[in-house]
């Protein structure tokens, strides 16, 4: 439980600390991610929280060797909170009511998930068979690279609404879905004895794999996505879908039986059925600019 508190904790300064970075940058582009590279490397701050997002990712593979996935799924997804308080104060950005309350009805969501865990039959998965991962990565991942690369295209539309940047949440937010079933396999793969042999069969798997395709797609189209969109509406969004996406096949895919229990079976499937609601009844469309000015203090001089 204190890793995931902490992962929450990191992921959302990290995020936030790259948002401020890169609205002081030039704009950067998927189609040039040497460019991109370098720009964000330039910026210390930006370095700062891609730090943040690491040490989260270090947290998250404890997380996952001790709670089954839906439990880690609810508690991340509740780090919403802080996030939204942290790109308000630091960022200046103000969310509609519609999006508060949309907010609110996704940690609801995902409070049914935590609802409906029970320590004593709920078991950590250890491994999944290797050939139905991929049959679930795989075209997950094609979809969010189709969905990103859609998303562009409709944005370079003259006179058309700046993007809210749901499209692009999704996108993000399958990519890193399957990102977050590779650290839970990799997790599986951590022993104290044997290190050779667990090293060799995980080199053996997929995951080192996923999450290294995952790791370079998922930082060029989030910096791009998070520059051109508000940090408080992108990573909700890109949060319940890896949660959704996490929680639902991951579970199923490592052996996670669902509850037998006929209230704990209703609150998982009715909190996952209301994140998804909410998410397709999200506004498509910001009336503020695509591109926020940076904070005062950025501009002043």
């Amino acid at each position: 439980m204190a890793a995931a508190l902490l992962a929450n904790v990191l992921y959302s300064t990290g995020f936030v600390l790259e948002k401020r970075a890169l609205t002081t940058m030039p704009s950067v582009s998927v189609r040039n991610p040497v460019r991109l590279l370098g720009q964000v490397l330039g910026s210390p701050l930006w370095i700062g929280g891609s730090l943040a997002l690491a040490a989260g990712f270090g947290a998250q593979l404890a997380v996952y060797r001790t709670l089954p996935i839906a439990a880690a799924q609810g508690i991340f997804v509740s780090g919403l909170v802080l996030l939204l308080l942290l790109s308000s104060v630091l960022l200046g950005e103000e969310t509609s009511g519609r999006e508060r309350y949309a907010v609110g009805a996704i940690l609801l969501a995902l409070l049914m998930v935590v609802l409906s865990l029970s320590e004593g039959s709920d078991t950590v998965g250890r491994g999944a068979p290797a050939p139905l991962v991929l049959t679930v990565c795989l075209p997950s991942l094609a979809a969010g690279l189709w969905l990103y690369s859609s998303a562009e295209r409709r944005a370079k539309h003259r006179h058309r609404m700046p993007t809210a940047g749901v499209e692009y949440g999704v996108a993000v937010g399958l990519l890193y879905g399957v990102s977050s079933l590779a650290i839970k396999g990799v997790s599986s793969h951590l022993t104290t004895q044997g290190l050779g042999g667990a090293l060799v069969d995980l080199l053996r798997s997929p995951y080192p794999y996923l999450l290294m395709f995952t790791g370079a797609f998922g930082l060029i189209m989030s910096q791009a996505a998070l520059q051109r969109c508000r940090a408080s509406l992108i990573v909700p969004v890109c949060t319940t879908v890896t949660a959704l996406f996490t929680a639902v096949l991951g579970t199923l895919a490592f052996g996670e039986a669902l509850p037998h229990e006929p209230v704990r079976l209703g609150l998982r499937i009715a909190g996952t059925v209301l994140a998804v609601t909410v998410l397709l009844a999200m506004p498509k469309h910001d009336r503020a600019p695509s591109h926020p000015s940076p904070p005062k203090e950025l501009t002043s001089g």
